[in-house]
């Protein structure tokens, strides 16, 4: 417990825990839930015109979705290099 007591805390620590620990679950969970729900909308369709449409959306949401959540992980490194932090 003495090195819980003599850590230093900083603001950069504190975000680095709230997105490490937090956020990237969370986005992570949620990218998933979308592919799994386009999974099952496709194959619920059964050829049926507006179903496919219906799944074709979904689709484009999650592919969205997925690449907003990569380059938002890519903007932090980025930015942490170019502050050198």
């Amino acid at each position: 417990m003495p090195s819980i007591a003599f850590a230093q805390v900083t603001v950069q620590s504190i975000i680095n825990n709230i997105v490490n620990n937090v956020v990237w679950p969370i986005a992570i969970g949620v990218i998933v839930i979308l592919w799994i729900i386009t999974g099952i909308l496709f194959l619920t369709a059964l050829g049926d015109s507006t179903k496919l449409t219906t799944a074709k959306h979904s689709l484009f949401a999650s592919l969205a979705g997925t690449i907003i959540i990569v380059l938002a992980g890519s903007v932090i490194v980025i930015i942490r290099n170019a502050l050198g932090i």
